[in-house]
């Protein structure tokens, strides 16, 4: 995690990710990016109207209120310069934007605050969050309040289906290795997909081996509900962190979808982890 996003719209979640970051960015001797995106309705410009003056002083004036609000969480928070960080305003399409900035800026990881809520209009930063855990082309960690560490266990919700888990194993196991943590890998049994337990943790012992993984534990949990499973599986090994997949595919035979992130990421008090299979980026 040497280059960390933190998308900043000012909000307390905001300010509790971009801490999260430098505490992140202290151990890996990294550098925040603090980015604030203005999403404006069309203005009149085009080649035969450019943009009215007043337009461009309320540009003026939304850019100089970011750098304001930049300044001040910097001034009480990496008080010392102990943290590298860069600051950039732009307008536009939230999550455009920071797709770009992040392949631009060879970003390797985002950290992103969230409110959490029941019901679907709970995202942070509006309908940003679904979209950017979704399609974003590197690792979403997703954050409600302030998180001080250490960070000890992660849970690593997975499905028998191991086919193209390659790179998104690969850096669950460099989040391991970040943290020094434990891995605790579970099969959450449900009755919509059920499957029994003999035949579960034989393919979980063999999947532990086929990736070499190191400190880990194999679980097998039964729970009525999918995303409770989760939860409360977490809970009971003082999970951290929640490590997940996502893609867009169908099916019950799958890794962790992409809903299922994002209602985890809703509903869990923990850190939530995401990664986007490489073969099922998509643009926003």
């Amino acid at each position: 995690m040497k280059k960390i996003l933190v998308p900043c719209d000012f909000s307390s979640t905001a300010v509790n990710a971009f801490r999260f970051a430098l505490d992140v960015a202290a151990q890996s001797k990294g550098t925040v990016h603090l980015l604030h995106v203005i999403e404006l309705p069309v203005l009149h410009d085009s080649i035969i109207m450019p943009v009215l003056s007043f337009e461009q002083q309320m540009l003026d004036e939304l850019r100089d209120k970011a750098e304001k609000g930049f300044d001040k969480i910097l001034s009480k928070y990496n008080k010392t310069d102990a943290v590298d960080v860069a600051m950039k305003v732009e307008f536009g399409a939230p999550s455009k934007i920071i797709q770009n900035y992040t392949k631009d800026h060879a970003i390797d990881c985002i950290i992103m605050g969230s409110h959490g809520a029941s019901g679907v209009k709970e995202f942070f930063i509006g309908s940003t969050a679904e979209k950017i855990v979704r399609h974003a082309s590197v690792p979403v960690l997703v954050l409600k309040d302030y998180y001080k560490g250490p960070v000890k266990n992660i849970v690593f919700p997975h499905t028998l289906d191991i086919e193209d888990e390659e790179d998104l194993v690969a850096k669950v196991k460099a989040l391991q290795n970040f943290f020094k943590a434990k891995l605790h890998i579970v099969w959450i049994n449900t009755p919509l997909n059920f499957t029994n337990d003999s035949v579960s943790l034989e393919r979980l012992t063999s999947f532990a081996k086929r990736y070499n993984l190191k400190d880990y534990t194999i679980n097998i949990y039964n729970h009525v509900e999918l995303e409770e499973g989760i939860l409360e599986f977490s809970n009971s090994v003082k999970g951290n962190v929640i490590a997940m997949g996502t893609h867009g595919r169908t099916g019950l035979d799958r890794l962790i979808s992409g809903s299922l992130t994002e209602s985890v990421v809703n509903h869990s008090k923990k850190l939530v982890w995401s990664y986007v299979m490489k073969e099922e980026l998509v643009e926003a």
